[in-house]
């Protein structure tokens, strides 16, 4: 647990850099972390955000590996949700000191929010579990498989319902920030979940 919680401080240190508004960062060479990267990154929905924001966490960890990858992976996608629920934990706060009609929809969405980053936290802690000596066997091996698909896939179902109240274009600026942030919630939790299939397929006969 004490290497996973290291792993997860690094990349959250690597990250803090990154906004809403990211611009790719400039690498004076193509590392073999980075070239790894965008070559796994091709098999998810969303590549360019895929090698955009792991292509950070490879500036101060290696990343050659399903498993690291993986990692990664899920704990970038944990860091925009938790991300995403400060914001709008002060759009909320400001929504309700004006008792504004928004209060609600916002707070619904919040609240969404908050279980994606419970079920986001819940997959890294099942990945590493995976790793573990006494999870190899069939069972045990399978039963972790199935937990982290679970929680990744309830992650992009809480973020989408969320989306889902915010129709339309004609939104105020706060509102549109909110909407563009969950997506990338649900947008790097699909990532995900494409490299944890990835990882997991050494797994199956």
């Amino acid at each position: 647990m004490a290497r996973l919680s290291l792993f997860i401080l690094l990349l959250l240190l690597s990250l803090v850099c990154i906004t809403g508004a990211e611009k790719p960062a400039r690498f004076p060479r193509r590392s073999r972390s980075r070239a790894y990267i965008e070559n796994a990154c091709t098999k998810t929905l969303y590549p360019s955000l895929c090698i955009q924001y792991l292509s950070v966490s490879a500036n101060s960890m290696t990343i050659q590996t399903p498993q690291q990858l993986a990692q990664a992976a899920l704990s970038v996608s944990l860091y925009k949700a938790l991300q995403t629920r400060t914001f709008m934990l002060k759009v909320v706060k400001e929504l309700k000191a004006r008792k504004s009609r928004d209060y609600q929809s916002v707070k619904d969405c919040l609240d969404q929010i908050g279980n994606s980053v419970d079920q986001l936290s819940q997959s890294v802690g099942e990945l590493h579990r995976l790793e573990r000596p006494d999870a190899e066997g069939g069972d045990n091996v399978f039963w972790h498989i199935s937990n982290v698909e679970t929680f990744v896939s309830s992650a992009m179902t809480d973020a989408s319902t969320c989306l889902d109240g915010f129709p339309g274009r004609n939104m105020d600026k706060s509102r549109a920030m909110i909407k563009a942030k969950v997506l990338n919630v649900a947008q790097t939790a699909s990532n995900a979940l494409a490299l944890f299939h990835r990882y997991a397929a050494k797994y199956k006969p």
